[in-house]
């Protein structure tokens, strides 16, 4: 009995010597709840500079964060009047805070083909690159995301595993496109929208969808308002001889088996179904956005007259569009492959005097990696290569370095990357500073140069093959915030993956 009591008289002490031993060896930032998820030890803060990106403008002030929400932005000649807590105030001098870049095309790979890349390294690199949601492609990963059950997988496959926001588009392939009940049913369990092809993927579980598939996906897309996404490509016949000047590892023998003309034929083809988007229309609701554009020519004409017709459509370019041109491109350097092609200089003049007339909408990566090995870097064999650019992390800088002879704002890059692709998307909460959004931000130096060599840390899978390595760029990603966590600053991310996913509702 008096063992007993002396049990219980110990019980208070021992707990007691069990918490002073949790909190002496916890992390100082597990004391504000999960504080692992950033590396700011504050809920509630101010963050200044003498540039902030707004929807009204370049302003100089302090954007106020509360939790994951923007609460107030203050012009500096205002911030004095500004009944401001006792808070944390992080000051940024002269570099740009502008809201985070949102990437609605990019190929994580996760699951089934996480050794291409990744959500943890994809989202690494994406926090790093001042992106704070990635809208993640529904083919490359195994299986292909075309099902409530696929979904799920990709689902699980992130969980606790994202630095920074995901959400995720389905596949309309043909399997689904005919039957409303299965389209719906992955609508229903949150893809934002989805992804249909017109020429073969690549992919053997992703095949491609000819006009009627693509028309009835439209029809379901109505009810729940969300875009159609199109890689906008058509096989048609070839006539290329043979001979000297076919060699495989010349990159202009690889551009000739996708001419422009393959470009402007599925687009001629897509807009004859969407006509139907116009208000009034069989699928008013529904919206189609046309992928990685290339050709700025026949292709973009024929975009423009239909959004001069009332057409619900859209389109994107990519940087490396936009940065590199056919005639520099290395003999063997299969790095540099794509579809569509990177075309000649003139094309690439004529989509930058497109991107500041308004007639591009926004920008996209298409990161689209791969296992070395399978680029073929030492057989240079254009034709046989796997295609796809790697970037993820340096968008930002590639569309600001390339962009400045062009006189390109932070206005429009904001425009490009972050409110435009928000809004494809359906991510009202996200895509610019202002008061009631999430407190998605990067800080960023224009003006800071930086080589991006072996030295440089890079943190998407496979580093070696960017067509990117050995470019100077200019603009250096200073931090980044997701939802008021500050998951990467000073060249280090938070501890804890704390990114949410952005499911459709």
């Amino acid at each position: 009995m008096e063992r007993t009591l002396l049990q219980w008289r110990l019980l208070p002490l021992l707990a007691l010597i069990a918490a002073l031993f949790s909190i002496f060896f916890a992390s100082p930032r597990s004391l504000q709840g999960n504080k692992r998820c950033s590396l700011l030890p504050h809920d509630h803060y101010w963050i200044s500079s003498k540039r902030i990106v707004t929807p009204d403008g370049l302003i100089s002030g302090s954007v106020e964060v509360n939790g994951e929400i923007i609460v107030s932005v203050v012009k500096e000649v205002d911030w004095h009047k500004s009944q401001r807590s006792r808070v944390k105030v992080i000051d940024y001098g002269e570099a740009v805070i502008m809201p985070g870049l949102i990437d609605v095309h990019v190929h994580l790979d996760d699951p089934g083909r996480s050794e291409w890349e990744g959500f943890s390294s994809g989202t690494k690199a994406a926090a790093a690159g001042g992106i704070t949601t990635l809208v993640d492609m529904p083919l490359n990963s195994f299986p292909s995301t075309v099902s409530p059950e696929t979904l799920k997988l990709k689902i699980e496959a992130a969980e606790n595993r994202i630095h920074v926001d995901v959400g995720f588009w389905g596949g309309l392939v043909p399997d689904n496109a005919l039957n409303s009940s299965a389209l719906e049913s992955l609508l229903d369990a949150g893809v934002l929208g989805l992804k249909s092809f017109m020429c073969p993927s690549g992919i053997n579980d992703f095949p491609m969808t000819n006009i009627t598939h693509i028309k009835e996906g439209l029809s379901v897309l109505a009810k729940y308002r969300r875009p159609l996404l199109v890689h906008a490509e058509v096989e048609k016949d070839l006539e290329i001889e043979d001979g000297n000047d076919n060699d495989p590892r010349s990159y202009l023998t690889y551009l000739k088996t996708r001419p422009t003309s393959w470009e402007e034929g599925a687009i001629r083809n897509l807009l004859s179904v969407t006509e139907n988007t116009r208000i009034g229309g069989s699928a008013e609701g529904a919206h189609v956005h046309i992928v990685h554009l290339s050709d700025a020519s026949s292709s973009l004409d024929l975009i423009k007259e239909a959004k001069g017709k009332g057409d619900s459509v859209t389109v994107e370019t990519c940087p490396h569009y936009l940065a590199f041109s056919a005639e520099e491109i290395p003999e063997g350097d299969t790095r540099f492959k794509c579809s569509p092609p990177i075309r000649d200089a003139a094309n690439r003049e004529k989509l930058w005097e497109a991107m500041m007339e308004g007639d591009i909408d926004m920008l996209s990566s298409d990161h689209s990696p791969t296992k070395p090995e399978l680029k073929l870097l030492s057989d240079g064999n254009f034709l046989k290569a796997w295609g796809g650019i790697s970037s993820l992390q340096f968008v930002l800088p590639i569309t600001w370095s390339y962009g400045k002879k062009y006189g390109v704002t932070l206005e429009q890059v904001a425009s490009w990357w972050s409110d435009r692709p928000s809004k494809l998307a359906g991510l009202h909460s996200k895509g610019a500073i202002m008061v009631g959004k999430h407190a998605d931000l990067v800080v960023w130096e224009p003006e800071a140069e930086f080589d991006l060599n072996e030295d440089h840390q890079i943190h998407f899978k496979h580093p070696s093959i960017s067509a990117y390595l050995g470019r100077r760029l200019s603009g250096k990603v200073v931090s980044t915030f997701v939802r008021g966590n500050l998951v990467f600053g000073e060249g280090k991310h938070a501890y804890d993956a704390c990114g949410s996913l952005q499911l459709a509702t």
